[in-house]
């Protein structure tokens, strides 16, 4: 095992001697279209990954994919999910995409994705902390990891969750809520009602001693409309099983104490009462079902997974303050499936449903079999070139420099759970607000020109809390992620600085390769046409089966 280690350190230093025409910094599904647009378009690419699985929350336990309006998934991002569509095997069944991948199968098509396009990945790399990003003038030069493996490169792109390379790089970023001021979104900024993901019945914030419930804020909600530095929730989006062969019992978390959940246990008492039956499995946790007899758990209702208010030091934290963060979300939402199944305060019929479930044995091998990544909905985002708002989503759809589309739902979860003016629990910033498709604009993806020129961000990308909210999704991530490889090969086939790529040129590649602009069956209908010839089967040759006629 030492030598393996040691090869493997060896071949990741050499890699990282070379220079490189594209330097992509986070393995995140954005990431790695990101660096296979690139390599297909001839650059030397090295995907620069902190972790050791690749594919962030795609393969990180987010198989219920928001898809929106299926129809505005195109180039890179779709060929993703008609990869998985072969992987099952579905035109066994006149199908062709699999929009709902177990996480194992994700990983592995980013991985052949990035081997078959001859893209270096260097894995278990972390960008050194505050001396990580070297540049001269406007440009980066080279970026190092705490190991001090340095990568140079002539454009690079940052595609991380986090944004740490933007940061590094001084680009210009904000994380938390607008004001509704501050761009004129009617949506912006601490909410005045919180319909969904709400509390249905009232619960008294207090204990009987008048002591305050465990995970309730003090602190008060703030007015309607006003910015705050709060972040809407995070949570791990958990692979669950019923099959007893592949099932392992929830596990119990480090500390665990159930009176953390007290609130928990006096929400399931109220429903009942207020339903005349007890909650189930999917009114506690949304259940997304896919492959193999497993299922996508997530957040659902007024206290579920979601880790409400614990997040606010993440986007701006150091390693060991995410670290932290990370851990206690991991430990709350163990918990919380450990109090389902254990605690007598549970309703029978929901416990026994709960025990009818565990994760599932087959994935997440190396770290328990729960998800590696931690679902950051939001951290960092830039403030670029062009700063996207709930206009660009609402009214003014469409744009010249268009480079994909988006069409899910405006999407915050809560940011905070506080007592409310009648002493009652209550959560707030909670977000579901339709969207028609619109395009996305390339100058997004740029920071300000004097701050970066060779600078990509493909998922902090440059947007309101709101516009976030929707742009967020992972298929969109893919398809902002492949049209900044394209991109960076115009930048340095062209000697160009990423702001003064040619939007005809790079729409007219990007259209080439299957991206989708506008909404409408035809037009991912042209996009699977590109794809199908990609996936083609070579032409026979030698004999032909079954006895029939060789073509002429």
């Amino acid at each position: 095992m030492r030598t393996l280690a040691l090869i493997l350190l060896l071949a990741a230093s050499a890699a990282a001697q070379q220079g490189y025409d594209l330097v992509v910094y986070g393995g995140t599904a954005g990431g790695v279209m990101t660096a296979v647009a690139g390599a297909r378009q001839g650059l030397k690419v090295a995907l620069v990954n902190p972790g050791h699985h690749i594919g962030g929350m795609v393969s990180g336990g987010l198989s219920g994919t928001d898809t929106g309006r299926k129809e505005v998934i195109g180039g890179l991002s779709l060929e993703f999910y008609y990869r998985a569509g072969k992987v099952y095997g579905l035109d066994r069944h006149l199908q062709e995409i699999a929009w709902m991948p177990e996480p194992k199968a994700a990983e592995a098509i980013f991985r052949d994705m990035l081997r078959e396009s001859g893209v270096t990945l260097v894995e278990d790399h972390r960008l050194r902390e505050k001396t990580g990003v070297k540049k001269d003038g406007a440009r980066i030069v080279e970026i190092t990891a705490e190991n001090g493996a340095r990568f140079a490169g002539k454009v690079f792109a940052d595609a991380t969750y986090e944004g740490d390379l933007m940061a590094q790089a001084k680009v210009s970023y904000t994380f938390g809520r607008e004001s509704v001021q501050q761009y004129g979104e009617s949506l912006a900024g601490v909410r005045a009602v919180t319909a969904s993901h709400q509390f249905a019945v009232d619960i008294p914030a207090r204990d009987e001693s008048g002591q305050l419930l465990p995970e309730i804020s003090a602190e008060p909600r703030g007015e309607p409309g006003t910015a705050d530095k709060r972040i809407q929730a995070y949570n791990f989006r958990v692979i669950a099983t019923n099959v007893p062969e592949n099932r392992v019992p929830w596990p119990k978390p480090e500390g665990y104490d159930p009176k953390r959940y007290e609130l928990l246990a006096r929400y399931l008492t109220a429903m009942t009462a207020y339903m005349g039956r007890p909650l189930d499995m999917n009114e506690v946790g949304l259940i997304r079902i896919i492959s193999n007899g497993k299922a996508d758990f997530n957040n659902r209702g007024g206290f579920s997974t979601d880790y409400i208010g614990k997040n606010y030091a993440f986007p701006d934290g150091d390693y060991a303050t995410r670290e932290r963060i990370w851990k206690e979300h991991e430990d709350y939402q163990k918990g919380f499936y450990y109090f389902l199944a254990h605690d007598p305060r549970v309703p029978k019929a929901l416990q026994d449903e709960a025990n009818e479930y565990g994760l599932a044995e087959d994935e997440f091998t190396d770290t328990g079999h729960w998800p590696n990544q931690l679902y950051i909905r939001e951290a960092r985002r830039m403030v670029g070139e062009y700063v996207t708002i709930q206009k660009d989503l609402q009214t003014e759809r469409t744009k010249p420099d268009a480079i994909g589309m988006g069409s899910y739902n405006s999407d915050s979860h809560n940011l905070q759970r506080f007592v409310n003016e009648r002493g009652f629990v209550e959560n707030e910033g909670d977000v579901q607000v339709p969207v028609q498709p619109y395009q996305i604009p390339y100058r997004s993806l740029l920071p300000k020109r004097g701050e970066a020129e060779n600078l990509l961000v493909p998922v902090c990308f440059s947007a309101s809390h709101i516009a976030y909210s929707s742009m967020r999704m992972e298929p969109q991530y893919m398809i902002i992620g492949h049209a900044a490889g394209v991109a960076a090969a115009l930048a340095v086939k062209g000697g160009t600085a990423v702001q003064d790529v040619p939007a005809p040129e790079l729409q007219k590649q990007l259209r080439s390769e299957g991206a989708v602009f506008e909404y409408g069956i035809e037009h991912q209908n042209r996009a699977l046409s590109v794809i199908r010839r990609r996936y083609a089967p070579a032409p026979r040759r030698g004999p032909v089966p079954w006895g029939l006629p060789a073509k002429k």
